[in-house]
């Protein structure tokens, strides 16, 4: 977009939806110099792959891959098919991605939970988050636990589902099988639920599979997610942490990370740390881990009496999370 100049780029930008022309500005104001190398390399992958796309459309991959060998040779054309391939494959409730989240809470509320489950699954967290949330409160738990032991779903369940929404709104059929759920999404989803809807399903959750929501909780706020704790925050917490677990749970962590824990400390207990990390060797990974969860264990701590304001929470800025 930057190359095609502003004329040219506004009218390639009126083809996109809002969020996409939101998220492309955004893209664009931080882009910088970029060197003339790296243009040409993504102008040529551009052209490729619509050159590639055109093929297909017009006669089918054995067609594309003929032309596309006569074209680009025997290699590239075969590059060029492996990057199509995830954009040639239909993605399932593709046509749910762009209603509006309470339309789709409206028109899924009677449905299975597992039907739901399936559903939120295929969203993007952010969206799943809000339906969840919309969802009665003995719903939102067995939804929750439907999506995180969900592996992978046959196709034709997938497009039953499909089959029986089309009524309502236009279905989108996938093909092979489609990997969805897990804990991890879970995870992700309730980070950005509402604070008193994630504390109620993890509280249900705690009763009904206490281990599933113990693995839940330890993937919803890890150690490098640090960084979007708010200073204060980092002093609080670094207060009620041991040097000896706090040098050890930085020694195998970002640079970020540790400049955000460092600036936060006195200059000299910020030397004290370096050096007990710099003189303390090598460490088993899992001693790592341990001593970063208890870090973890004391943030959440604190964020739950609200000295501690973690970034991002349910989409709200720092004062909505403190009311």
């Amino acid at each position: 977009m930057a190359c095609l100049g502003p004329e040219n780029a506004s009218q390639v930008l009126g083809n996109f939806s809002d969020e996409e022309v939101d998220q492309m500005t955004l893209d664009l104001s931080g882009l910088g110099t970029v060197d003339t190398d790296i243009k040409s390399a993504v102008l040529d992958e551009f052209y490729e792959m619509a050159v590639a796309k055109r093929f297909v459309a017009q006669g089918g991959i054995d067609f594309a891959k003929d032309l596309l060998e006569k074209s680009f040779g025997s290699e590239r054309a075969f590059e060029i098919l492996n990057r199509l391939q995830s954009s040639l494959q239909e993605v399932p409730f593709q046509f749910l991605k762009k209603a509006d989240p309470s339309q789709i809470s409206s028109f899924i509320q009677d449905e299975h939970p597992q039907t739901i489950s399936l559903i939120l699954a295929h969203m993007n967290p952010a969206t799943s988050s809000i339906i969840l949330s919309s969802l009665p409160q003995d719903v939102q738990s067995d939804v929750v636990i439907r999506i995180a032991t969900m592996d992978r779903t046959a196709p034709e369940i997938v497009r039953e589902v499909e089959r029986v929404l089309e009524r309502k709104m236009a279905a989108v059929f996938s093909q092979g099988f489609t990997f969805a759920g897990g804990v991890k999404d879970v995870a992700e989803i309730l980070n950005m639920i509402e604070r008193a809807s994630e504390k109620a399903i993890m509280a249900d959750l705690e009763e009904r599979d206490p281990e599933l929501a113990d693995e839940i909780s330890r993937l919803m706020f890890t150690f490098d997610d640090v960084i979007f704790v708010d200073d204060a925050g980092i002093q609080k917490t670094l207060r009620e942490v041991e040097s000896k677990d706090l040098a050890l749970a930085l020694k195998a962590s970002n640079e970020e990370v540790q400049e955000k824990v460092l600036r936060n400390m006195s200059e000299r207990a910020r030397e004290m740390i370096q050096e007990e990390i710099e003189f303390m060797g090598p460490v088993r990974m899992k001693n790592v881990e341990e001593a970063q969860q208890k870090i973890v264990a004391v943030i959440r701590r604190l964020e739950e009496s609200g000295d501690v304001v973690i970034s991002g929470r349910g989409g709200g800025d720092a004062d909505e999370i403190l009311v």
